[in-house]
């Protein structure tokens, strides 16, 4: 069975006065999940356990992103975490803080049998 993506939905997070870029990776998670209800697995009786989640989280400093902490977050599927360079640092210089701001990839996979759907076309 070949793997394909079912679904891509993003995100956009922040903290503004702690500089914590978990805290704005996890905000981006769920800014992006609660765009989305993928009603399939319920619909057809997949297990969702079968979903493969692949997060792509852009923040100015990767290496301060806890990806454990990040993976709690998804509620479903097989997650696997990867922190990037992107995102935005906003610096305020008057009151000495920068201003975190994380953008967030979610896409889920699902093993799908070639040729096992097929779009019809509309009935009008």
């Amino acid at each position: 069975m070949t793997e394909k993506r079912i679904i891509l939905e993003m995100g956009t997070g922040n903290d503004l006065y702690g500089e914590d870029y978990t805290k704005a990776a996890c905000r981006a998670v769920q800014d992006a999940l609660h765009h989305s209800s993928i009603v399939l697995f319920k619909s057809l009786g997949i297990d969702h356990r079968e979903m493969r989640v692949q997060v792509t989280i852009g923040v100015q400093q990767p290496e301060r992103v806890d990806i454990e902490t990040l993976r709690a977050e998804l509620p479903r599927g097989r997650p696997e975490v990867q922190v990037v360079h992107g995102g935005l640092d906003v610096h305020d210089p008057v009151n000495n803080t920068t201003h975190v701001i994380a953008t967030a990839a979610i896409a889920a996979f699902l093993p799908l049998e070639q040729g096992a759907w097929k779009l019809s076309e509309a009935q009008g």
